[in-house]
């Protein structure tokens, strides 16, 4: 990614076919020699980035803006109105994301200054990200861990694009972490077992597989449990029905229903069932998604086929549980789950990630059962005033 040298810096809105190419092909072509990139199917990047037909974008507004020098796209960046978190939330906050540039000040300067102008010209106080578009996607900006290739739906970039976020002003708002988990050293205590044993026994409490066949009504009861459970979590937003609908429709093209596990209460008889937390964890596309650079035709789908049947590797997404049993145990229970299941589906190692830095409980249980930090994300914010301007 070598700094551009001559010519003056063009920022455009993004409007006709040909510049939103330029916008998505951007990222493959800066990151064509990076080897821990991995390039996203096009098709899914058109999606997400789609302002006019995707769901997310109901309730929000985006501006996407292309830098130039010498009429060469050299960078990116979406600025994004959240109405959801900022309802949710009570605050003016605006957000930027799909931030990409070459290793040049003066274009990250130009495209960060368009982002803030657009969102302070609609009321935004204050700035955060890199979200793309929202913490329900892929989010922050990958601060330590540039050795390792990125699990499925977690960003890459180089080290430079925090000097240039933390050269302009930005400072950290939250780190996230992601922890590596392996087989070989699991580690499910005897406490553990216990509190896994007594919370199915007494608190009548049992964990079954998703079912796929029923994938409505199973995605119905996963998002009154994701919206509940993380209510609370820093950056939190309530995922719309649609929303929620349209991605799980993009999760069941690669979940393992092995490794998805729904935690139910019984009542006194045995007989009411009620769901109470879920476990989300999918095997690594991105160990087949490595090998055929973003494309599925036209050989593109042999080769991601293939290769998939080889994934050894799993991230854990989402552990969630209604708040009303956060106290019973029922992590305790997912993870004796893991334990003794995983492995015997072939998933030797894994990612969990990612994970608030705030949140004690879960950067302790990931600890506890073995986890090694491996990597952290970072979300940044500044303030939209005047005074809190350009590179520093």
């Amino acid at each position: 990614m070598a700094r551009a040298s001559t010519g003056e810096i063009e920022i455009r809105h993004v409007r006709t076919p040909r510049e939103r190419h330029q916008f998505l092909d951007l990222p493959y072509r800066l990151y064509r020699n990076d080897p821990h990139w991995i390039a996203p199917l096009r098709m899914a990047q058109k999606d997400i980035l789609n302002t006019a037909r995707h769901p997310f974008y109901k309730t929000s507004d985006a501006e996407m803006f292309l830098a130039y020098r010498d009429g060469r796209p050299t960078g990116r960046i979406m600025a994004i109105l959240n109405h959801a978190h900022n309802e949710y939330h009570g605050e003016r906050a605006g957000f930027f994301g799909f931030f990409e540039v070459e290793k040049d000040p003066e274009a990250a300067t130009a495209l960060l200054d368009s982002a803030r102008e657009w969102l302070r010209a609609r009321g935004a106080e204050v700035i955060r990200g890199p979200v793309s578009p929202s913490t329900n996607y892929e989010c922050g900006l990958l601060v330590e861990g540039f050795d390792m290739d990125p699990a499925i739906m977690m960003t890459y970039n180089p080290p430079y694009y925090a000097e240039l976020l933390e050269g302009y002003g930005f400072r950290k708002a939250m780190d996230l972490y992601a922890y590596a988990i392996a087989a070989k050293y699991f580690n499910l205590s005897d406490k553990l077992k216990r509190v896994a044993e007594r919370t199915k026994t007494r608190g009548g409490i049992r964990v079954r597989t998703v079912d796929l066949k029923n994938f409505d009504r199973e995605v119905a009861l996963v998002r009154r449990i994701y919206n509940d459970a993380w209510s609370d979590n820093w950056g939190f937003v309530p995922v719309s029905e649609a929303e929620f609908l349209h991605i799980a429709k993009d999760l069941k093209q690669i979940v393992d229903p092995k490794v998805v596990y729904i935690a139910e209460r019984l009542d006194a008889n045995g007989a009411d069932i009620e769901p109470v937390g879920f476990f989300l964890a999918v095997p690594d596309l991105n160990r087949a998604l490595k090998k055929i650079r973003g494309r599925l035709f036209p050989f593109g789908l042999i080769k991601l086929l293939w290769h998939a049947r080889k994934i050894k590797f799993i991230r854990i997404i989402i552990m969630g549980i209604i708040k009303e049993y956060q106290n019973l145990g029922i992590a305790a229970v997912f993870y004796d789950e893991v334990y003794r299941g995983v492995p015997d589906h072939g998933y030797a190692e894994g990612e969990m990630s990612w994970v608030l830095e705030n949140n004690v409980m879960m950067n302790r249980a990931a600890e506890l059962i073995g986890g090694n930090r491996s990597k952290t994300y970072r979300i940044y914010e500044m303030p939209l005033s005047h005074t809190e301007r350009g590179m520093k």
